[in-house]
């Protein structure tokens, strides 16, 4: 059998079926099994059913993982003769699946179950492109945009999984954000050895920022968790206002703007991953808060921030095992994060438990 099978699903199904924890199509109903397929065979069926369809995802899928059977079979009668398919009978744990990519033909990478690095990069690559509004094309990557809240860089990029120059990443940035009417250029560049493109645009006038992809396996920790609520993003609101007012006054009149957009993308995210918003109160006021976003078997933390006056109390420790907790809850085996490459937080994460797996870089410029 194969490393690894696939399966296409639309993202509203796949939202449903991390509520529900399986995949149950249709057809497991009807035919009794659920259809796969290995990375040769995909396109088949994504021409059969999902023609010209930009928003399919691929769910990559983990044999190994499957509690039920399965059994290689014919598919469809204009399918090539002898071609036998994999069929699933049962349905499909959302804990089989490591990874969530975009379909497209070619295929992007596909990691193995057990690729730390690919799961993580194939996460950060795939959650802007399946939550975009639009997408664009570029040489060696893709464009993702958002005219609704065009001031949220990670909504309004390019990504690049593939070796590309810095000229090709200003240019198609310049094309791209100027048709879009972006107010700034931006990129991820998620492929080993992006390094010389970040510096070759760094000397173009582009800011920089180095991201360790930082990931962790294994059990989640015990600890006092009593203090941390999950609860509706709204009640997260007015904390995340005052942290980016804080970190954005730069912005001068457009920071109005600026803070709405990025309050106002947050939701997106749990349209296609599940979401949980973790906060700590302190009189009744949220002084810190983190995220946890699973997808699968793969789970990310994110935003884990305290209020300046609040710190030194362990919220960010409590609000981190509740996160991990929860992700060990879903099933998911491992979990992922990003951190800036130049500040304390890695080392941090680091003490509890998270290691350096990889690099990528977030760069950007104005108009």
């Amino acid at each position: 059998m194969a490393d690894v099978l696939l399966h296409l699903i639309e993202p509203a199904a796949w939202r449903a079926a991390l509520r529900e924890g399986a995949v149950r199509p249709a057809s497991l109903a009807d035919v009794g099994f659920v259809h796969l397929s290995t990375p040769d065979q995909v396109h088949l069926p994504a021409r059969a059913l999902f023609p010209g369809r930009r928003d399919v995802a691929l769910l990559v899928v983990d044999p190994v993982r499957l509690p039920d059977p399965v059994r290689f079979e014919s598919g469809r009668p204009e399918d090539p003769a002898g071609m036998l398919f994999p069929h699933l009978y049962g349905p499909l744990p959302v804990t089989a699946v490591v990874a969530v990519v975009p379909y497209r033909s070619p295929l992007p990478p596909l990691p193995s179950p057990g690729d730390v690095l690919g799961r993580a990069v194939a996460f950060y690559a795939s959650l802007p492109v399946r939550r975009a509004v639009g997408l664009g094309d570029v040489p060696g990557g893709i464009a993702v945009l958002d005219p609704d809240h065009v001031r949220s860089h990670d909504n309004n990029r390019l990504l690049f999984l593939e070796p590309v120059d810095a000229a090709t990443v200003d240019a198609a940035a310049e094309e791209v954000g100027g048709n879009a009417g972006w107010p700034h250029r931006a990129a991820w560049l998620g492929w080993p050895g992006a390094e010389t493109t970040a510096a070759d645009l760094r000397d173009r006038g582009w800011q920089t920022e180095e991201l360790v992809l930082m990931a962790r396996t294994g059990p989640a920790p015990t600890g006092d968790v009593a203090r941390v609520e999950v609860v509706a993003q709204p009640e997260v609101h007015d904390f995340w206002e005052r942290s980016w007012r804080e970190g954005l006054a730069h912005l001068g009149p457009d920071l109005d703007r600026a803070v709405a957009d990025l309050v106002g993308r947050e939701h997106l995210n749990d349209r296609v991953v599940a979401v949980t918003d973790l906060v700590v109160r302190e009189d009744d006021r949220v002084v810190a808060s983190a995220q946890l976003r699973v997808d699968g078997a793969t789970a990310a933390v994110d935003s884990v921030v305290t209020d300046p006056a609040a710190r030194g109390h362990g919220h960010a420790d409590a609000l981190l095992r509740r996160a991990l907790q929860l992700a060990d809850d879903a099933g998911c085996d491992l979990v992922v994060l990003e951190a800036a490459g130049d500040d304390w937080p890695q080392h941090w994460y680091a003490r509890r438990g998270f290691a350096d797996v990889g690099r990528a870089w977030s760069v950007s410029r104005g108009a």
